[in-house]
């Protein structure tokens, strides 16, 4: 199964996704499931749910810090 995995702003893989949880979808990234928040269908996904058969496409958006 094949899911496309866009870092919102920057780029997009192409990525198999059977047997994976969505934070295992973050590795070409670079970046922590701690800084981004996964997001399907445009609402909140927890990291670590197995990504369902029936998914196309997730989204991962930078998490703003400040102070």
């Amino acid at each position: 199964m094949t899911v496309t995995v866009e870092l919102a702003g920057e780029r997009s893989h192409e990525l198999d996704a059977a047997d994976k949880t969505y934070a295992e979808l973050l590795a070409p990234f670079d970046v922590s499931k701690h800084e981004v928040s996964v997001l399907v269908e445009g609402r909140p996904v927890p990291e670590d749910q197995p990504v369902p058969d029936d998914i196309e496409r997730v989204e991962v958006v930078r998490l703003i810090q400040g102070g």
